[in-house]
């Protein structure tokens, strides 16, 4: 039977065990295939017994893309490269959908999971849609590394230069290497939603009404400010981005995952 490659990274401390428990009840719920669930971090514990590890790797082109993100001042923001390598997952077949851990599931997956097929799909950046330039989002990622190496294999064989071209952003490689293959689909925007842009309104709606959940938003993303755990308590350390208590949020991200993995996972 088919089943759903879900793939995170968690590395260093930002983020707790329950920021990936959370993402994989989420996932498991609003996704009709059996789940397989990886997350790749140096930090396992706390972790769901069910979640796969992958040990975080220590790149044999490390060196050279941390002293290109020095220049770009954007440390560590490639670590998600390490994902894309074939044979990262040695049985693995398929593709694989990514996200990052600062999202919150809200609805089915299947759309994302099944649209444009051996494509590489991410949605439109919102402040790069804007703009009219064309680069994706790196918060929800779907590709498959039989078809899509060369976005490992292309960095690790000239670091620097790659790097430095994407001025340091993992999403701008990603995407613009995709498009640049002709391997590149945009998720619609309506199922990747942001919760700043999206949910909120700008002054003084947020102060006057709690954040809404669009209708069709499968996938809620808390880049920036507020996270989800300003959030779910109420958000004041922004004019702009200030945010009454999220009902659904706490229901989504906390409560129906204790409902289904326990109290000690959530």
């Amino acid at each position: 039977m088919q089943q759903a490659n879900i793939i995170c990274i968690k590395w260093g401390t930002l983020f707790g065990p329950e920021y990936v428990n959370r993402l994989y009840s989420g996932v498991r719920r609003n996704i009709g295939l059996p789940v397989r669930f990886f997350c790749m971090t140096e930090h396992a514990e706390g972790l769901h017994p069910d979640i796969n590890v992958l040990p975080l790797p220590n790149e044999p082109f490390q060196k050279e893309m941390d002293a290109a993100l020095a220049v770009a001042n954007r440390q560590g923001a490639m670590r998600k490269v390490s994902l894309f390598r074939q044979g990262l997952i040695p049985d693995l077949e398929g593709p694989i959908l990514g996200f990052d851990l600062d999202v919150v599931i809200t609805g089915d997956l299947t759309p994302i999971w099944e649209m444009a097929p051996g494509k590489i799909a991410m949605r439109h950046d919102w402040v790069e849609a804007r703009k009219g330039r064309p680069t994706g989002h790196g918060s929800v990622f779907r590709f498959d590394p039989a078809l899509h190496g060369y976005l490992y294999d292309d960095l690790a064989a000239d670091t620097y230069k790659v790097v430095e071209a994407a001025r340091g952003s993992e999403q701008r490689y990603t995407s613009h290497k995709g498009m640049e293959k002709g391997d590149f689909a945009y998720i619609p925007g309506d199922l990747v939603v942001s919760y700043k842009y999206d949910c909120l309104g700008l002054p003084p709606v947020n102060y006057l009404r709690d954040p809404v959940l669009p209708d069709n938003a499968r996938v809620v993303c808390f880049h920036g400010r507020p996270k989800m755990s300003d959030a779910v308590v109420g958000y004041k350390g922004s004019l702009i981005r200030y945010s009454r208590p999220c009902a659904w949020l706490k229901d989504h991200w906390i409560d129906r995952t204790r409902a289904d993995l326990g109290e000690q996972w959530g």
